[in-house]
């Protein structure tokens, strides 16, 4: 199981590969499946909950080398995401007090990887999804039983989601992924941006609009490769504020800065702290030169801020990230106020 970098990089993505499908065939059908946890027995129900906790307990405490000595093969032989989650998190969830939320079973048949795989869990009603079903979308998967785990951690700091992905070795659960993300920014949730993406979209700022869908969107659920009843109407909602002169779905998007036209390639929004900023990453040739690099920076932010005036008011700061050929990149952060 591989790595992919998301639409929110500050999301932990360790273990499981994931891609969106729009339909899948009969074959994968059969070869796919989901149990909720009221579709279980209450032993296996009590396993994985069981197994969840005391590697949750061991994340809180900062127990990587136990979580290393109980994880898949493929995990442990590529443990460095792992710890670098659980030491960035640690000062939230020393003290925090778990919750299970939820958990899934899914099954993976067949004696080869499921290339392409969608996970249909629960009931579903003629408009879609219901309050207790999920979908997850995921690549390359090997033959047998993943367990998906999800607990809320609520701490006097803050309040997390902690997703734990469990891979079935005989009568053993062994770690498979790690997801550690927050359920707020600045003390708001996803209803608090749904409301005012929604605002923005009556007033026809449409970029602030896209912008706080997708941040909706990534507070309400706690895997990028899930979708929820919640998530799937946010989706649908955002559709109306799709910004055209936007970079999407790896197409390029045209930004000029005086005699310099920049090619960006991502604009989303992330939290740094309590704090929501905009991130645009866009090509570069060379980022060797760390002083020229700077400026491209400093012109691709204000020349993006002159371009849609409306996201002064929306976010704190402005990240800027020059990407070479290679995928090295130099980034500049500069505080909205500071941007000319």
């Amino acid at each position: 199981m591989r790595q992919r970098r998301s639409l929110k990089p500050s999301t932990v993505w360790v273990g499981l590969a994931v891609v969106v499908m729009l339909s899948f065939s009969a074959a994968q059908a059969r070869a796919q499946s989901c149990d909720t946890a009221g579709d279980l027995d209450d032993a296996t129900r009590a396993a994985i909950s069981a197994t969840g906790q005391r590697y949750f307990d061991m994340v809180a405490r900062g127990d990587s080398a136990s979580l290393r000595q109980n994880a898949a093969a493929s995990l442990a032989a590529d443990f460095s995401s792992i710890e670098a989650a659980v030491k960035d998190h640690q000062k939230d969830l020393a003290d925090a007090k778990s919750t299970l939320k939820s958990i899934f079973l899914l099954h993976v048949e067949g004696a080869a990887p499921l290339a392409h795989g969608e996970f249909y869990c629960g009931v579903f009603g003629k408009n879609g999804q219901t309050a207790n079903s999920a979908v997850f979308y995921l690549d390359n998967l090997q033959p047998g039983k993943y367990a998906v785990d999800v607990l809320d951690a609520a701490s006097a700091k803050s309040d997390s989601s902690v997703s734990l992905i469990l891979e079935q070795a005989g009568n053993d659960w062994k770690l498979g992924g790690l997801y550690i993300r927050p359920e707020a920014v600045g003390g708001h949730d996803s209803d608090w941006f749904a409301t005012r993406a929604r605002e923005y979209k009556s007033k026809g700022e449409l970029h602030d609009a896209w912008l706080y869908y997708i941040e909706a969107r990534y507070l309400a659920s706690p895997l990028d490769f899930m979708s929820t009843a919640v998530t799937d109407k946010l989706y649908d909602e955002a559709q109306g504020a799709k910004p055209a002169d936007f970079p999407q779905n790896g197409k390029t998007a045209n930004l000029i800065a005086g005699s310099s036209t920049y090619k960006l390639t991502e604009i989303f929004p992330q939290a740094v702290g309590d704090d929501l900023d905009l991130i645009v990453k866009y090509q570069a040739a060379d980022v060797s030169n760390a002083t020229q690099s700077y400026q491209s920076n400093v012109a691709v932010m204000s020349a993006l801020v002159a371009r849609f005036p409306e996201i002064k008011d929306a976010f704190a700061a402005v990240v800027a990230r020059a990407v070479d050929p290679s995928g090295r990149d130099y980034g500049t952060l500069l505080a909205m106020k500071e941007i000319k």
